[in-house]
């Protein structure tokens, strides 16, 4: 926020520099990131006047002016500016000035004559060409016709200012405003407020309850809606001084009547708008939500197609204004109005954020809105416009106010104690200094029996529980007066929990395997169901929508990572990655409930994919395409990795996966993830590039098994040995039973299984495949014989048949 320390001296005296000002705002919580002096680097520039302005003889674009500059003799100036005209008052730069440039003036010679001096452009002394009005900005700078002559220039226009740059926590809406800026110098400069003078004549006939009506349909959305009702407008600019403390706060001056909206809006902090009374149709404004596709013309010219969630000020007959963010072109106040409604009013702040972030409209009302204005304080807006519109005679003020007030404003009663204030600041404050500050801060203070019972300002919205009003003490009695100390606690030893080291060990296995980390969004796009292809009953459908989306792409809380990885790896192999292989860390976000009653169940889940090539491109390292191999090799390293043993394989059923390319993982007994090849029309959904593999896991069932301390195992004193089957199977019997059968009928003996050949063709039937295993038998006691392994053998061989049929191959 933009602060003139010229326009807050009205209502505070202060007397010190700014500069130490600003430190001592800084210092209770107003951060002032920039003290910015106006008229630095102008010197010696005064107010003129063109007497005589004639043809340069040598020049068909130069014009001679005899300037008064408030001396006995006029000074000969040239300039090249068209605009100028004669008695016209000007900035003049004369010899020996000095312009924000750091040009130095100097007598100069043009087409043969002398010239003492410039005439000087807004742009020549430094004012931003954005707070000017079109007509000022080229050309010399034009001064009001009852401009004193021979006077600082910086004066004239307000350049003699020292501005703020505050950077305002977005609690405290009580200070976007002088008003209250002023109100915590007075504080902190232990001085008296001056306020603004509120009282209004009323001199037009009527009364504003016979002329105008207001009603509140959208009650939730609005607290309070207010108007006056002013009679025999006449539009003109405002004072100089106005327009001077607008510029030096970032707003353009445009008329008078829209300047006083902005000057109260910035003195106060409350937002208003003003309407052409007589083109409001029935002469009554309804607080209303927006129908579905309800257009509105703002004042900016632009077609707005609003939602039933956006607040609207309508007449008899449709909307005339969008609520807190910006009124409509056809009630606007233009040089034909005659009698105006002026509007102040309360209106509910993420419904204004969400209404500008949706139509892409912010504005200094809408800003104020979203942080709060003071509800009890709207009509002293209305009373200030007012009684500044009829000080500078535009304006016949009718009696009274209209407005809608439902449910009044009740300020919070906190109760505290002192020493509860002294333990939660970390030193004793005395009672007195407390309530001198509360006091300087305009609380309310009661006691009863030994508690405070304090009762916050209406303007200070921010005040609602015991350590706010700590906060205030502190802040107040000065942050540099409290001593610092260590806290007292009992210490213990900080350790995380077993899950976060499970997370971690995760973590560096897939970076160890290759994989790179990436971090997501936890939001996905809504259709990315449809994408994977997830039926309409699939429980995964059921998620959270966003309220208010960072963007309308990500507006669903995610109830599984799957997509999210997809569409990383997509975009990889968009931009010529041929190797990609990346792996998230993350959370699924599941309700209990829709829509929401209480916070969703949140799971720690594993996602990666594979895509691409097995290697980088190198001259010894082969080009193969990864393979469903690779990513069942990374899950068995990293269960290995976990020392965790009893878990298997099962039959996938996930629709976004290939039927034939892809297994559930099973771990005591609970399915707990799969992983697989991704099915070809989720990759072209996702405008995969290249066959990808993905896999989800549920890190939490992983806990219970996982051993994140190596275990010890001695090394055996006896050898191992090893024997070969071949089985004949039928094509339906799969891998995962051949080898439970084979485990439990080994016995304790045997070390280890693996498959190493399986073939389908001429010398096995039909119907059947050819499954070869190598089985390891070791004891820990003794060295095995032939006898012991072939009993054994035996045993494994004759349930085989017996389960499936089987043939043994030679």
């Amino acid at each position: 926020m933009l602060a003139s320390l010229k326009w807050m001296k009205e209502y505070v005296d202060i007397n010190v520099t700014p500069e130490e000002l600003a430190d001592k705002l800084t210092g209770v919580g107003l951060e002032v990131e920039q003290v910015i002096h106006l008229g630095a680097g102008i010197k010696g520039v005064i107010t003129g006047k063109v007497e005589t302005i004639e043809r340069h003889p040598n020049s068909d674009h130069l014009w001679i002016c005899m300037m008064n500059l408030g001396q006995e003799e006029l000074v000969q100036i040239l300039t090249g500016a068209q605009n100028v005209q004669q008695y016209d008052i000007v900035p003049v730069a004369v010899v020996g000035s000095q312009l924000p440039s750091g040009m130095k003036l100097k007598k100069a010679k043009m087409r043969g004559l002398d010239s003492f001096g410039m005439l000087c452009s807004a742009e020549e002394l430094g004012i931003d060409s954005k707070l000017l009005l079109p007509e000022q900005r080229s050309g010399i700078f034009i001064l009001p016709v009852d401009t004193p002559i021979g006077i600082d220039v910086k004066s004239v226009l307000g350049l003699d200012d020292v501005v703020f740059d505050i950077d305002l926590t977005a609690n405290r809406s009580d200070c976007f405003n002088m008003l209250g800026l002023a109100r915590e110098a007075a504080a902190v400069l232990d001085t008296k407020l001056k306020t603004p003078n509120l009282v209004v004549e009323e001199k037009a006939a009527g009364s504003a309850k016979a002329l105008a009506e207001v009603e509140i349909e959208a009650t939730e959305l609005c607290r309070r809606f207010a108007l006056r009702v002013l009679k025999n407008i006449k539009i003109g600019p405002s004072p100089a001084w106005m327009q001077n403390y607008l510029r030096a706060c970032g707003l353009r001056p445009i008329s008078n009547v829209v300047d006083v909206t902005n000057y109260v809006m910035l003195e106060l902090g409350q937002p208003m708008h003003a309407y052409d009374y007589d083109k409001v149709a029935g002469h009554k404004l309804i607080v209303r939500k927006a129908t579905e596709g309800e257009r509105l013309i703002t004042l900016d010219k632009q077609e707005r197609v609003l939602d039933s969630t956006m607040i609207t000020i309508a007449d008899a007959k449709h909307a005339v204004g969008l609520g807190g963010v910006m009124g409509g072109l056809e009630t606007e106040v233009t040089e034909a109005t005659v009698n105006v409604m002026l509007e102040a009013a309360t209106f509910n702040g993420p419904s204004i954020r969400r209404t500008s972030k949706a139509l892409g409209l912010r504005s200094e009302a809408s800003s104020r809105f979203e942080r709060g204005v003071d509800t009890a304080l709207n009509n002293n807006a209305l009373n200030r416009a007012a009684h500044l519109l009829e000080q500078m005679g535009a304006c016949d003020t009718v009696a009274g106010i209209v407005e809608a007030y439902p449910v009044e404003y009740t300020p919070a009663a906190i109760r505290v104690t002192v020493e509860d204030i002294s333990r939660r600041i970390g030193t004793v404050i005395a009672k007195d200094v407390m309530l001198d500050i509360l006091n300087k801060l305009q609380f309310d203070v009661a006691e009863e029996n030994g508690t405070l019972i304090i009762t916050a300002p209406s303007w200070r919205q921010d005040i609602t529980c015991d350590a706010d009003i700590s906060e205030e003490i502190a802040r107040m009695h000065g942050f540099r007066n409290i001593a610092a100390h260590l806290p007292r606690l009992n210490l213990v030893q900080g350790r995380q929990m077993v899950i976060e080291d499970v997370r971690d060990e995760i973590q560096d296995y897939m970076a160890a395997a290759g994989l790179d980390e990436v971090m997501t969004y936890s939001f996905i796009h809504a259709n990315a169901f449809d994408k994977m292809q997830l039926a309409a009953d699939d429980s995964r459908r059921k998620a959270i929508e966003i309220i208010n989306p960072i963007s309308d792409e990500f507006k669903t809380m995610r109830t599984t990572m799957a997509p999210s990885l997809l569409a990383t790896a997509a975009y990889n192999l968009a931009r010529q990655n041929t190797k990609v292989g990346i792996f998230e860390v993350g959370r699924t976000f599941i309700p209990k409930t829709l829509p929401i009653t209480e916070f969703p169940e949140e799971h720690r889940v594993l996602c990666a994919v594979l895509s691409g090539k097995r290697n980088e491109l190198n001259w010894n390292a082969s080009h193969e395409d990864v393979d469903f191999y690779d990513m069942k090799g990374i899950l068995e390293g990293l269960m290995e990795k976990l020392q965790i043993a009893d878990y298997k394989f099962i039959p996938a059923q996930e629709p976004f996966l290939h039927p034939g390319k892809s297994c559930a993982i099973e771990c005591d007994g609970t399915t707990i993830g799969y992983f697989g090849e991704v099915h070809p029309t989720v990759q072209e959904n996702f405008e995969l590039g290249a066959v990808a593999y993905l896999l989800e896991i549920q890190i939490e069932p992983l806990v219970a098994g996982a051993t994140t301390i190596p275990q010890y195992q001695r090394l055996p004193k006896f050898p191992s040995t090893s024997r070969d089957i071949a089985v004949v199977v039928p094509t339906e019997v799969t891998m995962a039973k051949l080898d439970k059968v084979i485990h439990d009928n080994g016995g304790k003996l045997l070390n280890e299984v693996k498959v190493f050949d399986l073939y389908t063709g001429k010398q096995v039937a039909e119907g059947c495949k050819s499954m070869a295993f190598n089985l390891t038998f070791q004891d820990n006691e003794r060295t095995l014989t032939d006898a012991d392994i072939d009993v054994l053998i035996k045993k494994i061989v004759d349930v085989i048949r017996e389960t499936f049929q089987a043939k043994l191959r030679d």
